[in-house]
């Protein structure tokens, strides 16, 4: 689950405006050439396609660059191009930026696995990639942060989060900094992850007794304003952080998704102290059959909203040119229905 940035086949319905486009912007068609790192993962592929529809050409870089030929149909025949690197690795991502015009960063973990460290994704990657980047002369950098990034957060995602940021500007001072709340779409391990447990599980947890605030933002929503801060929207070296047209609570998220899948869960109300004893017990497991993480139970005790100074500066989504965000209602029940007791196509079958 992604707590504050939960990391398609279904394309957003508000449109890519190119606002504040400025000096600094690539040149769009087949001159612009972008190196999206994290290409084929879940915020990654969305802006694969919000600028391949735009022209460029494009670079997915990944580890396993063999696994991205699903981002290939998003354009025309060679418009986008599989590249190897590993930002643990600075000769291959120097490579994977020779010759751009703008370098999109959109790595980043929820757990930490192996060498795939929080310090080294989250701090030194995004730093080896904008240095990189400013070598190899881009003219535009976007770096995918998180709302809720904080050097003063007890939670090491939030923190690693602001060295991340920090790190990013100080080697690339012109870089655009977005930060989305929890980012919802049909990969998704928010949505999906919860109504996968009302499947097998009676109850649903209420971490905290679910009073959490978050504004989800549809990823679609957020490949566009990546797309528009390539083109030259957004002030350089300014952080924006991005929300959807909701505020909801951990309650009425979790409500929504039972209602969506429909399932019959009884909601839980969880202490924090006893949902991190939870999570210290289930330590041994994958990541991916755990619930939350430790660190995922400390970010939920902070509300993942866009802040009133931001709103006040104009640093969000409608700065960016994304004037109509899609809700949670008009995308997520189309990917629950999947959930649901008889089947994705139990309508159809009366």
């Amino acid at each position: 689950m992604h707590i504050t940035c939960l990391y398609g086949a279904v394309t957003s319905r508000s449109g890519l405006v190119r606002a504040g486009v400025d000096d600094m912007a690539p040149q769009g068609g087949s001159n612009g050439l972008v190196t999206i790192f994290g290409g084929p993962g879940f915020v990654g592929r969305h802006a694969v396609r919000a600028l391949a529809k735009n022209g460029y050409r494009i670079r997915a870089a990944s580890r396993r660059p063999d696994l991205a030929g699903h981002l290939q149909p998003m354009g025309d025949v060679g418009q986008i191009q599989p590249v190897q690197a590993n930002l643990r690795f600075p000769d291959s991502v120097a490579r994977a930026v020779e010759g751009v015009d703008a370098v999109v960063n959109a790595v980043g973990i929820l757990a930490p696995s192996g060498a795939q460290t929080f310090a080294a994704v989250h701090v030194d990657g995004a730093r080896a990639v904008a240095r990189a980047a400013k070598a190899a002369g881009a003219r535009r950098f976007v770096h995918i942060s998180a709302i809720g990034a904080s050097a003063s957060s007890s939670a090491h995602y939030a923190t690693t989060k602001a060295a991340g940021e920090a790190a990013v500007l100080e080697e690339f001072p012109e870089a655009v900094i977005l930060r989305p709340s929890i980012v919802f779409g049909p990969e998704d391990q928010f949505f999906n992850r919860f109504a996968s447990l009302a499947r097998i599980s009676p109850v649903l947890p209420l971490i905290g007794g679910g009073r959490t605030r978050f504004q989800p933002i549809y990823v679609g929503d957020l490949g566009a304003a990546i797309a528009a801060v390539v083109a030259g929207a957004g002030t350089p070296g300014t952080i924006y952080e991005l929300g959807g047209p909701e505020v909801l609570t951990f309650r009425e998220l979790m409500e929504r998704t039972l209602a969506y899948a429909d399932r019959r869960c009884k909601l839980v109300s969880l202490p924090f102290w006893l949902a991190k004893l939870q999570a210290l017990a289930t330590w041994p497991l994958p990541n991916a059959w755990r619930p939350l993480t430790v660190d995922q139970v400390r970010l939920l005790q902070t509300d993942n909203v866009v802040s009133e100074q931001a709103i006040k500066e104009g640093r969000t989504l409608a700065a960016l040119g994304v004037a109509a965000p899609d809700a949670i209602g008009s995308i997520v029940p189309g990917y629950l229905e999947r959930f649901k007791r008889k089947g994705q196509y139990a309508r159809y079958r009366g």
